[in-house]
Protein backbone atom coordinates (compact mmCIF):
# COMPACT_ATOMS: atom_id res chain seq x y z
CA UNK A 1 0.00 0.00 0.00
CA UNK A 2 1.60 3.42 -0.95
CA UNK A 3 1.87 5.67 1.79
CA UNK A 4 -0.02 9.13 1.79
CA UNK A 5 1.49 12.08 1.50
CA UNK A 6 0.80 15.69 2.17
CA UNK A 7 0.84 18.50 -0.38
CA UNK A 8 4.80 19.03 0.45
CA UNK A 9 5.46 15.70 -0.31
CA UNK A 10 6.06 14.51 3.05
CA UNK A 11 4.80 10.97 5.03
CA UNK A 12 3.54 11.38 8.25
CA UNK A 13 6.65 9.95 10.03
CA UNK A 14 8.66 12.55 7.98
CA UNK A 15 6.62 15.19 9.06
CA UNK A 16 6.70 14.60 12.35
CA UNK A 17 10.47 13.91 11.99
CA UNK A 18 11.00 17.66 10.94
CA UNK A 19 8.03 18.88 13.37
CA UNK A 20 9.33 21.88 16.31
CA UNK A 21 6.75 21.50 19.05
CA UNK A 22 8.34 25.08 20.31
CA UNK A 23 6.62 26.54 17.30
CA UNK A 24 3.95 27.29 19.46
CA UNK A 25 3.23 28.82 22.44
CA UNK A 26 1.46 26.84 25.04
CA UNK A 27 -0.65 27.21 28.30
CA UNK A 28 -0.14 25.75 31.24
CA UNK A 29 -2.90 23.20 32.55
CA UNK A 30 -4.54 23.23 35.63
CA UNK A 31 -7.52 21.46 37.28
CA UNK A 32 -9.57 23.41 39.90
CA UNK A 33 -11.90 21.35 41.76
CA UNK A 34 -15.23 22.33 43.55
CA UNK A 35 -16.41 19.82 46.59
CA UNK A 36 -19.74 20.62 47.71
CA UNK A 37 -20.76 18.74 50.82
CA UNK A 38 -24.46 18.25 51.36
CA UNK A 39 -26.38 17.91 54.75
CA UNK A 40 -30.09 17.90 54.36
CA UNK A 41 -30.83 21.20 52.69
CA UNK A 42 -27.69 22.73 53.40
CA UNK A 43 -24.46 23.21 51.26
CA UNK A 44 -20.93 23.84 52.34
CA UNK A 45 -18.06 24.32 49.76
CA UNK A 46 -14.35 23.89 50.72
CA UNK A 47 -11.88 26.05 49.97
CA UNK A 48 -8.51 26.53 50.45
CA UNK A 49 -6.45 29.91 51.74
CA UNK A 50 -3.67 29.94 49.56
CA UNK A 51 -0.26 29.95 51.10
CA UNK A 52 1.78 31.16 48.30
CA UNK A 53 1.76 33.40 45.66
CA UNK A 54 -0.44 34.65 43.68
CA UNK A 55 -2.94 35.38 45.61
CA UNK A 56 -1.36 35.06 48.58
CA UNK A 57 -4.02 34.70 51.67
CA UNK A 58 -6.74 34.71 49.60
CA UNK A 59 -9.17 31.66 49.34
CA UNK A 60 -9.59 29.51 46.55
CA UNK A 61 -10.94 26.15 44.95
CA UNK A 62 -8.28 23.75 45.47
CA UNK A 63 -6.68 23.13 42.51
CA UNK A 64 -2.87 23.25 40.98
CA UNK A 65 -0.79 22.03 37.82
CA UNK A 66 -0.74 18.95 35.41
CA UNK A 67 2.48 16.83 35.53
CA UNK A 68 3.50 15.83 32.18
CA UNK A 69 2.14 12.50 31.09
CA UNK A 70 -0.81 12.94 33.50
CA UNK A 71 -4.88 12.83 32.51
CA UNK A 72 -6.42 16.04 33.95
CA UNK A 73 -8.62 14.23 36.00
CA UNK A 74 -5.83 12.32 37.73
CA UNK A 75 -4.61 15.94 38.04
CA UNK A 76 -7.59 17.31 39.79
CA UNK A 77 -7.65 14.28 42.00
CA UNK A 78 -3.93 14.49 42.44
CA UNK A 79 -4.24 18.27 43.97
CA UNK A 80 -6.83 17.59 45.97
CA UNK A 81 -4.73 15.07 47.80
CA UNK A 82 -2.30 16.80 48.03
CA UNK A 83 -3.75 20.41 49.51
CA UNK A 84 -6.87 18.95 51.49
CA UNK A 85 -5.99 15.40 52.79
CA UNK A 86 -8.92 14.51 50.54
CA UNK A 87 -8.64 10.80 48.57
CA UNK A 88 -11.70 10.50 45.77
CA UNK A 89 -10.92 8.32 42.35
CA UNK A 90 -11.41 10.59 39.68
CA UNK A 91 -14.74 8.71 38.52
CA UNK A 92 -16.15 10.78 41.39
CA UNK A 93 -15.41 13.73 39.65
CA UNK A 94 -18.10 15.51 36.97
CA UNK A 95 -16.45 17.98 34.73
CA UNK A 96 -17.81 21.44 35.39
CA UNK A 97 -16.29 23.32 32.46
CA UNK A 98 -13.11 24.42 30.84
CA UNK A 99 -11.85 27.87 31.68
CA UNK A 100 -9.24 29.95 29.49
CA UNK A 101 -10.24 33.66 29.72
CA UNK A 102 -6.66 35.45 29.34
CA UNK A 103 -5.66 36.90 32.35
CA UNK A 104 -7.14 34.49 34.61
CA UNK A 105 -3.74 34.09 36.05
CA UNK A 106 -1.36 36.40 36.43
CA UNK A 107 1.36 33.77 35.80
CA UNK A 108 1.14 33.47 32.67
CA UNK A 109 -1.48 31.79 30.08
CA UNK A 110 -2.98 29.06 32.31
CA UNK A 111 -6.29 27.26 31.03
CA UNK A 112 -7.89 25.25 33.57
CA UNK A 113 -10.50 22.71 33.69
CA UNK A 114 -12.72 22.57 36.84
CA UNK A 115 -14.25 19.74 38.67
CA UNK A 116 -17.46 19.00 41.01
CA UNK A 117 -17.74 16.61 43.45
CA UNK A 118 -20.29 16.53 45.86
CA UNK A 119 -20.09 14.52 49.23
CA UNK A 120 -21.61 13.10 52.59
CA UNK A 121 -19.63 16.09 55.13
CA UNK A 122 -19.62 13.01 57.32
CA UNK A 123 -17.32 11.29 54.80
CA UNK A 124 -14.39 13.37 54.30
CA UNK A 125 -12.31 15.65 57.11
CA UNK A 126 -9.73 18.09 55.07
CA UNK A 127 -6.77 19.10 56.41
CA UNK A 128 -4.77 22.30 54.72
CA UNK A 129 -1.09 20.80 52.94
CA UNK A 130 1.24 21.44 50.61
CA UNK A 131 0.21 25.16 49.32
CA UNK A 132 -2.97 25.46 51.16
CA UNK A 133 -2.35 27.59 53.99
CA UNK A 134 -6.37 26.78 55.62
CA UNK A 135 -8.98 24.49 54.28
CA UNK A 136 -12.50 25.00 55.62
CA UNK A 137 -16.25 24.16 54.72
CA UNK A 138 -17.84 27.72 54.22
CA UNK A 139 -22.15 27.69 54.13
CA UNK A 140 -23.46 28.52 50.76
CA UNK A 141 -26.05 30.88 50.86
CA UNK A 142 -27.96 31.55 46.92
CA UNK A 143 -31.32 32.68 48.24
CA UNK A 144 -30.63 36.63 47.84
CA UNK A 145 -30.03 36.07 44.12
CA UNK A 146 -26.25 35.88 44.70
CA UNK A 147 -24.20 33.77 45.96
CA UNK A 148 -22.80 34.50 50.07
CA UNK A 149 -20.41 31.99 51.27
CA UNK A 150 -19.60 31.96 54.98
CA UNK A 151 -17.18 30.24 57.74
CA UNK A 152 -17.42 31.73 61.22
CA UNK A 153 -16.66 34.91 61.03
CA UNK A 154 -15.38 35.03 57.64
CA UNK A 155 -17.97 35.79 54.68
CA UNK A 156 -17.13 36.22 50.81
CA UNK A 157 -18.81 36.82 47.90
CA UNK A 158 -17.87 35.24 45.19
CA UNK A 159 -15.67 38.32 43.33
CA UNK A 160 -13.47 37.66 46.57
CA UNK A 161 -12.14 34.76 45.95
CA UNK A 162 -9.17 34.34 43.72
CA UNK A 163 -8.11 33.83 40.54
CA UNK A 164 -11.32 33.27 37.99
CA UNK A 165 -13.01 31.07 40.80
CA UNK A 166 -16.42 33.28 40.88
CA UNK A 167 -16.99 31.84 37.28
CA UNK A 168 -16.03 28.06 38.86
CA UNK A 169 -18.06 28.39 41.36
CA UNK A 170 -20.89 29.89 40.10
CA UNK A 171 -20.98 27.64 36.99
CA UNK A 172 -20.80 24.67 39.45
CA UNK A 173 -23.39 25.86 42.11
CA UNK A 174 -26.12 26.01 38.94
CA UNK A 175 -24.80 22.69 37.98
CA UNK A 176 -25.98 21.39 40.90
CA UNK A 177 -29.72 23.42 40.73
CA UNK A 178 -29.87 21.66 37.07
CA UNK A 179 -29.14 18.22 38.12
CA UNK A 180 -31.84 18.67 41.29
CA UNK A 181 -34.68 20.30 39.57
CA UNK A 182 -34.36 24.33 39.73
CA UNK A 183 -33.54 26.72 42.53
CA UNK A 184 -35.10 26.20 46.45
Amino acid sequence: MEEIRDKNGLTEAEYLKGYNPDAWKKPSLTADICIIARSGEEERILLIRRGNHPYLGKWALPGGFSEEGERIEETAARELLEETGIKMSSSDLALVGVYSKPGRDPRGWTVSAAYLAVVDPESVAPKAADDAADARWFSVDHRSGSIVLSCEDIRLELPDLAFDHEDIVSDAINTLFLTRGGCK
